[in-house]
């Protein structure tokens, strides 16, 4: 019995003994810094918005279609049901929720870069704004994060105008994206949805448009300052059927955020992304970025690169029921002069030199 004993007590010590160590190695781990923190949020805020973009569309598709073969059937049909009845929804106001706007996820998203907005001239409660956003980039983090979020304070750079932006309509055909979408504040880039933005809510409303689209993606690389405008007018012949004043915009930095492998003019891959580009209306890009654990590794995560986007001038625009092609010409060219001014006035503030220029096409 007292060699029993002895052995519990020598092997409680001894558990003693092992688990005082390993507090004691616990503690001397040393614990995250508080930029460490900071680090790994932002890279878990881009991550999220990566993904929801990249694949809640084409994964919420699949999973209903799966559904729909299981005894969990009802689900998908009352969703298409809903959608159905829904069906314009998009282009009628949507269903915005403000509360969005101001998530903390989107500071560390802004912080990730980081992401600013400069105003140069002020926007006036009493009148209505196209503001044209340039270059397009891959995922117009630019233009998302300034225009959708309340992260870089654009309701407090410019009180009274509430700002929104269009994507493709095909997006708010996909399940579950489309609300998605809708509760962020985006509306399809149509005549009708732009119109109804223009026209039913009063006045202060700027609507944000990626002018140069898919095809300005297909050149996306760093240093390269080419836009997809020249041909470019239905957003002018909008503006004056509104009286909606134009605005330009440029986020400098990115065309930074990617790496694209480009082909050429002329080869059968740009014939193949052009192709597709009509049909479905957003070109296939092979790019990457930096990977998940390093910067130094490559994947899907935008590089952490400084954009600057800066709104410029406003170009006042009368309000005309039918403008001719005149007309549109004219304030077409005179919202390019605008963009060129604003490009040059800002380029070497913000990483480029004075010798950039800015190709339009």
């Amino acid at each position: 019995m007292k060699t029993i004993i002895a052995a519990c007590s020598q092997n409680l010590s001894g558990s003693r003994a092992s688990i005082q160590t390993a507090l004691r190695t616990l503690l001397a781990v040393p614990w995250p810094s508080q930029p460490d923190v900071a680090s790994a949020l932002q890279l878990l805020a881009v991550l999220q918005w990566v993904l929801s973009f990249l694949l809640l569309g084409i994964v919420s598709l699949l999973l209903l279609i799966y559904l729909l073969f299981t005894s969990f059937w009802l689900i998908p049909v009352l969703y298409l049901a809903w959608i159905i009845f829904d069906w314009d929804t998009p282009e009628k106001g949507g269903r915005r929720l403000p509360c969005l706007r101001r998530w903390t996820v989107w500071k560390h998203f802004r912080d990730y870069f980081p992401v600013k907005l400069v105003k140069t001239h002020d926007l006036s409660p009493s009148h209505n704004y196209i503001i044209g956003s340039h270059p397009h980039g891959i995922l117009c983090v630019g233009a998302f994060c300034n225009f959708i979020t309340g992260s870089t304070g654009f309701e407090e750079l410019f009180p009274g105008i509430r700002s929104f932006l269009t994507t493709l309509a095909g997006n708010f055909r996909l399940p579950l994206f489309r609300e998605y979408l809708m509760s962020g504040g985006l509306f399809p880039v149509t005549r009708r949805a732009i119109g109804y933005l223009l026209s039913q809510k009063g006045t202060g409303n700027a609507v944000a448009i990626v002018i140069g689209g898919a095809a300005e993606s297909l050149s996306c690389r760093p240093g390269v300052t080419t836009l997809i405008l020249k041909n470019r007018k239905g957003f002018v012949r909008m503006a004056l059927r509104h009286g909606a004043f134009l605005v330009p915009s440029f986020s400098f930095g990115e065309n930074d955020l990617f790496r694209q492998v480009v082909f050429e003019e002329g080869s059968w891959m740009r014939s193949i992304q052009r192709r597709f580009q009509k049909m479905m209306g957003f070109a296939p890009c092979l790019f990457y970025g930096r990977g998940l654990t390093s910067c130094r590794s490559r994947g899907f995560l935008p590089y952490a690169r400084p954009i600057t986007t800066v709104v410029g001038e406003p170009v006042a625009v009368p309000k005309m029921e039918n403008p001719s092609r005149e007309l549109v010409d004219r304030y077409h060219e005179l919202y390019i002069r605008a963009l060129l001014k604003l490009f040059n006035e800002n380029k070497t503030k913000y990483g480029l030199s004075e010798t950039d220029e800015l190709h339009i096409l």
